[in-house]
């Protein structure tokens, strides 16, 4: 590609990484979540892969990192349902909704001030998502243009 095109994913790229992480961080107050979050991050490297080859990408994002950060994900989400019966809940309970502490503010009575410190352990499982989603999405479109690399494009 150009160098116009290059230059504007280069400055794009962090633009979309940070919406995709407001996105995944009001997933629990506004619609959106960690799969939709995770999607506008995972289409923030879709649009580096195209502004680039596919091996100058391939060098930048690693399969390896990708499906770790995948996995990070997945371990995450199954963790924070699994710490629920550490606290002698059953399997996903918000043990966290009113406690006060991380993510345990009570929700205000009235209009939603858009409080981030409130749902329990909504945004934790959120940004679980959000991570597996971008390290699955990516590593998906990795592997559809690897097809294009071997035919020579």
């Amino acid at each position: 590609m150009s160098r116009i095109v290059r230059t504007a994913a280069d400055l794009l790229y962090p633009v979309i990484l940070i919406f995709g992480l407001y996105i995944v961080a009001h997933g629990h107050l506004t619609p959106g979540g960690g799969f939709q979050g995770g999607a506008v991050i995972a289409t923030g490297g879709a649009l580096v892969i195209v502004a680039y080859s596919y091996k100058e990408i391939s060098g930048w994002l690693k399969k390896n990192v990708l499906l770790g950060r995948e996995v990070i994900g997945l371990v995450g989400f199954i963790g924070v349902g699994l710490l629920a019966l550490a606290f002698g809940q059953v399997f996903f309970f918000n043990y966290l909704a009113g406690s006060g502490s991380l993510f345990g503010m009570p929700v205000p009575y009235g209009i939603n001030a858009g409080e981030l410190n409130t749902a329990g352990v909504i945004p934790l499982m959120n940004f679980a998502v959000g991570i597996e989603v971008w390290g699955g999405l990516t590593i998906v479109i990795l592997y559809m243009l690897s097809g294009l690399e071997k035919e020579g494009c």
